[in-house]
């Protein structure tokens, strides 16, 4: 979790204007970490700031996604999520109730790496490589 002090240095660094409305959005990003939906930040956002519209939440993590402050993170099941973690790693999407999960792995990630620099695909970049792993944790197996 960052404070407001972090958060509009972090907002200075990528060269946006300090808004109540950027923080507001982007603390609830960090705050609720569990890769929240549009309508989650939304809820956060105006328990502070009620005046804040939908349409300029919407705009603000479209800005902060353009800018690599977070990043989007899509389902399957349903709306679009986003992340406060941008750094490199993978998502764990559990089927029984929807929760995403950041999982950390550089073994995988250098065999990916490694991967790819020997199987390239013709005529693509590739930008960034995640996985998305499907499943469920099994009761008593840890």
């Amino acid at each position: 979790m960052y404070t407001e002090k972090e958060i509009k240095e972090k907002l200075r660094n990528k060269g946006l204007k300090i808004t109540p409305q950027r923080v507001a959005v982007l603390n609830a990003v960090y705050t609720l970490n569990n890769h929240p939906t549009a309508q989650h930040i939304m809820d956060f956002v105006h328990k502070k700031y009620s005046n804040v519209s939908a349409g300029t939440i919407y705009k603000t993590l479209d800005t902060l996604v353009e800018k690599g402050m977070i990043t989007k993170v899509r389902t399957t099941h349903d709306a679009t999520r986003y992340d406060g973690r941008t750094e490199n790693h993978h998502h764990l999407y559990n089927n029984e109730n929807n929760s995403i999960e950041d999982y950390i792995n550089k073994k995988l990630d250098l065999m990916l790496d490694v991967f790819f620099k020997e199987n390239s695909i013709p005529g693509y970049e590739i930008s960034s490589i995640d996985v998305h792993i499907n499943g469920k944790y099994q009761k008593g197996v840890e």
